[in-house]
């Protein structure tokens, strides 16, 4: 057990900022992605001597933990007549503001897909693994994601995609 411990804490340190940038840009705030991590570590816990490849499994855990509550919060959440003002940073911040209103807008899955390939930088087959689904189904939903990204940010630049933090 004390082994297993020894590995937990040390992938903990050594991937939690991969994690919650992951997590980040599934849940779209910096709160929400810090509890998204913590719930995915602490259902990662239990498993953890027994699980082979950790880094999938928990990038599993927080891609379905991520999905769990955006299905429960659509029912609650109530549309504000005026959103906060928020500092961005970058150098174009109106493609930035962009480009996350329309992630918003993408399917879990397709925000998922986006997410792990271009921003986590997995390749198609990897991401298949993570979300449990076919290479195929992986490639349908980044053509899919990706068409409606573009048709919801005309101007947006491929490289954008890489580039947001």
């Amino acid at each position: 057990m004390a082994g297993s411990e020894h590995d937990f804490e040390e992938f903990v340190a050594a991937r939690s900022g991969a994690l919650l940038r992951t997590a980040y840009l599934l849940a779209g705030s910096h709160q929400d992605a810090e509890d998204l991590v913590q719930a995915a570590l602490v259902k990662a816990v239990p498993k953890w001597g027994t699980v082979r490849e950790h880094e999938p499994y928990v990038r599993r855990i927080l891609l379905h933990e991520s999905v769990s509550r955006w299905r429960r919060r659509r029912w609650r959440e109530t549309s504000a007549e005026s959103l906060p003002e928020v500092p961005a940073q970058g150098l174009d911040v109106d493609t930035r503001l962009a480009l996350r209103q329309a992630m918003a807008q993408l399917a879990p899955r397709q925000r998922a897909v986006v997410v792990l390939r271009y921003f986590d930088d997995l390749t198609e087959v990897q991401t298949a693994e993570v979300l449990g689904v076919s290479v195929g189904t992986v490639k349908s939903q980044a053509r899919d994601a990706l068409g409606r990204l573009r048709t919801l940010v005309p101007d947006l630049d491929a490289d954008v995609i890489r580039t947001e933090p």
